[in-house]
């Protein structure tokens, strides 16, 4: 085991597969790298947890690099929404856009975008997606975008739309929270 963890270090040391510092996913742990050695590679989560993995468990796992990704032009964080027919795609964007560019983390170049990923029964499904080199920030920016997503749709009066509201609910209008339930954003009339 030990040599089996050496010899992984030794691959990963040529790898270059990630430096100390990295924002990194390997396996199911996220967090950053605080430690490389020969023997284990040490990550810190977001939630200040210390996790020791082997290099040989590193080595034969999947790993992603989010450091990677923000130093190569930005890291593309995405959210879905999914949103009744009854609302123009061209709305939805646009208030998905919105939403995107007053998160401050966000970047404005390249712009915010969003797919139409599908047509299911009850609603369509969008992706939001946006560009950040702030990966250590990554959840607090993704919290960050969903409350300014909903704020968005609120003050538009749209309803964001799911599975179980779909089936579940038998209200007769949007299910939008009343006037001053926004933490003092009010809703415009009419």
């Amino acid at each position: 085991s030990a040599v089996s963890n050496v010899v992984a270090g030794v691959v990963l040391t040529y790898m270059r597969p990630f430096s100390v510092g990295d924002r990194v996913r390997i396996a199911e742990t996220t967090g950053d790298v605080i430690e490389r050695n020969l023997l284990v590679v040490r990550i810190r989560t977001i939630k200040n947890v210390e996790i020791t993995l082997s290099n040989a468990m590193v080595l034969g796992a999947h790993m992603v690099n989010y450091s990677a990704a923000a130093r190569a032009g930005g890291l593309v964080l995405h959210t879905t929404v999914t949103i009744g027919y009854d609302v123009p795609w061209t709305r939805v964007t646009e208030l998905l856009v919105t939403a995107a560019r007053g998160v401050e983390g966000l970047k404005d170049a390249p712009a915010p975008f969003v797919l139409t990923t599908s047509l299911d029964d009850a609603y369509v499904s969008y992706e939001l997606n946006a560009y950040t080199d702030r990966v250590q920030e990554m959840a607090a920016l993704e919290s960050r975008l969903h409350a300014a997503i909903l704020d968005r749709f609120h003050e538009a009066g749209v309803e964001i739309m799911s599975p179980q509201q779909a089936t579940l609910r038998r209200a007769k209008g949007p299910a939008i929270p009343p006037d001053g339930a926004l933490g003092g954003v009010q809703r415009p009339k009419g």
